[in-house]
């Protein structure tokens, strides 16, 4: 008898694979053992080789359906294909990155399938063919584990950066198979051009200055912005700042934002509650700064200063004078 497959959707990011996508192929191979089939779904040009990128990551299948039409194609045309990929197949989990196009995508092919879905996850794990998903919830207060028992394909959207992308040298199958491409006379992609000033996100970031409510003067924000491109990084915040016109929730750390593991992160006015310190505990080196001495975020840090945010991010900009 053939193993349940576990689905990973692989998502492109013009033309190149989104880095989720081998993240999440990592946890799946982790999460597989010897009871789940895991295949990557790639939807693709005809021209495209995207799968060239996702071999090193070892799933057990690369599974590609090439149409010329897709790499511009909507969200809701890309549901569509997929949900004739699931009823031909039948698989038992279908994960998605918690990206704007996963997040988008992800729903409309629940509502086809009329199964259910956990979206945002923090974590994944099986009691035998269940997919247990982790999230947080009543205003990240407490983590809830949320399971789907009666419908298949089992489905979850997982943040971006929550598990580390691992090269397994197990090598993949490469299989293809089709669909019928339905297009939406309603809207039409006609090509998707980058954002200069967004190409990278705090989730992408090798260095991150992160801002929290003891930081959120103008001032301070003007200071850490600057800091930020002089060390070639991006700013992050704290949930309190999100109010704010200058950040969303694409700037956010923590268990309702983003989960980061950056090379360096320097933290100003964050005084390190728990829902903030999941975010960005893995980070490689990390500093902070906070006039409380008592702060929980110093015992998570590798290096300390208590003190005033704006002097210090004031006197480290001199060392670049």
């Amino acid at each position: 008898m053939s193993k349940p497959e576990l689905w990973v959707v692989a998502e492109r990011r013009l033309d190149h694979i989104e880095p989720t996508t081998q993240q999440l192929i990592t946890k799946a191979n982790q999460l597989a053992g010897d009871r789940f089939h895991v295949v990557a779904v790639l939807l693709e040009a005809t021209t495209d080789h995207l799968e060239d990128e996702l071999t090193t990551y070892g799933p057990d299948e690369i599974r590609v359906v090439r149409d010329d039409r897709f790499p511009t194609a909507t969200d809701a045309e890309l549901a569509d294909a997929l949900k004739q990929l699931v009823d031909a197949s039948q698989p038992n989990t279908v994960l998605f990155g918690a990206t704007i196009t996963g997040r988008s995508i992800a729903p409309r092919l629940q509502a086809k399938l009329q199964t259910g879905l956990t979206a945002d996850c923090l974590d994944l794990r099986f009691d035998d063919d269940t997919l247990v998903a982790t999230k947080p919830s009543y205003g990240d207060n407490i983590m809830c584990e949320i399971i789907c028992p009666d419908r298949r394909p089992q489905m979850a959207t997982v943040r971006p950066n929550t598990f580390v992308a691992q090269p397994t040298p197990n090598g993949a199958e490469l299989t293809t198979a089709k669909v019928d491409f339905h297009p939406v006379t309603r809207l039409h992609v006609t090509a998707a051009t980058p954002v200069v000033n967004t190409a990278t996100t705090v989730g992408d970031a090798s260095r991150v200055v992160a801002l929290g409510r003891g930081a959120a003067s103008a001032a301070t924000i003007d200071a850490a912005t600057q800091l930020a491109e002089r060390l070639g990084g991006r700013i992050g915040v704290s949930r309190p700042l999100t109010d704010q016109d200058r950040f969303t929730h694409d700037d956010q750390i923590g268990q309702s934002g983003n989960t980061i593991h950056p090379d360096l992160i320097l933290n100003f006015g964050i005084s390190g509650a728990v829902q903030y310190l999941v975010g960005m505990q893995d980070a490689q080196t990390i500093v902070s700064v906070n006039s409380d001495p008592n702060a929980p975020i110093f015992a998570a840090s590798d290096y300390g200063y208590v003190g005033d945010a704006q002097a210090f991010m004031t006197a480290l900009l001199g060392q670049f004078a």
